[in-house]
């Protein structure tokens, strides 16, 4: 069986009938049967061609005459270029034409191609290389894109990298300037808004990677998760060390989400001060609040301490007592803090500094102990403000841990940056990936991508079905 398929186009000045391929077929085994990857590949970069030719051509044709007076243009040359689509790259003759003189012009000729592209890869590819190599490896992006479409060894890693990156730049560009409140409005102004959807929770927690000029150090990616009662959940994320607008980029987020100014927002952190900086006159109804998590974390690492300190030891002059008492007395810390008593807490941790202050010549959990205690102690001084009734706000349901956010951390860095493969990051490579990765998670990215190319995924598959 022998099998011709041609490719037939409309046009306003007649019909053109362009051969494709030829398929030459038999029936030895069922492997046979149908069209094969590399036939497919063949056919679609085919109609690529002819229909990418077709376009330029008619385009190019609407160009040779002046827009405002009809007069034809003289040529002033031409050179090559390469248009990157998602089904092969068409190499392309860009002409060039003088300016007719009946307007002012800034200069004295230009490019028809040139003025239409702007980029030379088409957006589907771009959008294509964008959502895969925020969720895979720009390596492994380059071999799936390879294998399932008609580029072979038209793109590489690093080719795709950069179009990611040109992408989450673009996006970045969108971003508003950077304030120190966006806090908008007086009280009287916000009483006269509608009611209030219900409350926003975020959580705000961070994640690290290896560092790339430096391979023995890391550096910190701030990751979070804004979650209202009804509507979709939203991450964000951004290197701390390198972003400059971190506040207006969370602000858009929750801005997205409905938050108007007399709407509840709730923020639980784990204290540290970049975080809290970030979360500050976002809202005048926004609550604060220290993760429960991250306490009870802090107070389980000092319970192991404390189980390593000897009832009894040789050559040790050493309370016999210790280990129980201070035990005690940690669970009476996390008592007090379940119950959002500061003061009292305060008043354990100085006891608790006594306690191993009177225990002479320490061992080494003893040591870290009473190290971890000093920095708990600043710690709970400089989040006094925003410890609540944990008791209190967990019998009425309301959340008191931003453990939720773990799981963003894993979903945002963990899974797509890969610690335990040792990957190494630019400040700017992890920043520009990670606006690329969330936009992919939250759904966003062929919003961005309809924003900028309005047409783009506008086609009706029913309408190619009866076409076809």
């Amino acid at each position: 069986m022998r099998c011709k398929i041609q490719m037939v186009m409309e046009t306003e000045t007649g019909e053109t009938v362009r051969e494709i391929a030829s398929l030459e077929r038999e029936m030895p085994g069922i492997e046979a049967i149908g069209l094969t990857l590399a036939e497919a590949k063949t056919l679609l970069l085919g109609i690529q061609q002819a229909l990418v030719g077709q376009q330029i051509g008619d385009y190019l044709g609407r160009c040779r005459n002046c827009r405002d007076c009809g007069k034809a243009l003289s040529p002033k040359g031409d050179h090559p270029m390469v248009f990157r689509t998602l089904f092969g790259n068409i190499e392309l003759k860009s002409p060039r034409f003088f300016r007719c003189a009946c307007q002012p012009h800034e200069t004295c000729s230009f490019s028809p191609l040139t003025e239409l592209f702007g980029s030379h890869t088409a957006p589907e590819r771009l959008y294509l290389e964008t959502k895969w190599a925020s969720q895979i490896s720009f390596d492994m992006s380059a071999k799936l894109l390879a294998d399932v479409l008609p580029l072979d060894a038209q793109v590489n890693a690093a080719s795709i990298r950069n179009h990611l990156h040109r992408v989450a730049q673009r996006t970045e560009a969108e971003l508003g300037e950077e304030q120190t409140s966006f806090i908008d409005g007086c009280p009287r102004e916000w009483a006269a808004l509608p009611r209030p959807q219900a409350p926003l929770t975020v959580g705000i927690d961070g994640g690290y990677v290896r560092q790339w000029d430096d391979k023995r150090k890391h550096f910190e990616l701030i990751v979070g998760k804004s979650m209202p009662e009804e509507g979709q959940n939203k991450c964000f994320g951004f290197v701390q060390t390198y972003d400059e607008k971190p506040k207006r980029r969370l602000f858009e987020v929750l801005k997205s989400q409905g938050m108007q100014m007399n709407q509840q927002v709730v923020f639980l952190s784990d204290g540290g001060d970049d975080v809290r900086e970030l979360q500050m006159y976002l809202n005048p109804e926004a609550e604060h609040y220290l993760d429960w998590f991250h306490v009870t974390m802090r107070l389980t690492v000092m319970g192991q301490y404390a189980k390593g300190l000897p009832e009894q030891a040789d050559n040790v002059v050493e309370n016999p007592a210790l280990r129980a008492e201070a035990e005690k007395r940690l669970e009476s810390l996390k008592w007090y803090l379940w119950h959002g008593n500061v003061f009292q807490a305060l008043e354990e941790i100085e006891d608790l500094r006594t306690l191993l202050d009177d225990g002479q010549n320490l061992t080494n959990s003893g040591k870290k102990l009473a190290k971890a205690i000093d920095e708990f102690l600043t710690y709970i001084q400089a989040n006094e403000p925003f410890i609540p009734n944990y008791g209190e706000r967990w019998r009425n349901n309301e959340i008191i841990s931003s453990s939720f956010v773990e799981s963003t951390v894993n979903q945002v860095v963990a899974k797509r940056m890969v610690k335990k493969q040792q990957m190494q990051w630019s400040k700017r490579g992890a920043h520009l990936l990670l606006q690329a990765r969330t936009q992919v998670l939250n759904d966003e990215l062929d919003q961005t991508f309809q924003r900028w190319y309005p047409s783009f995924r506008k086609d009706n598959p029913s309408q190619l079905k009866e076409a076809a």
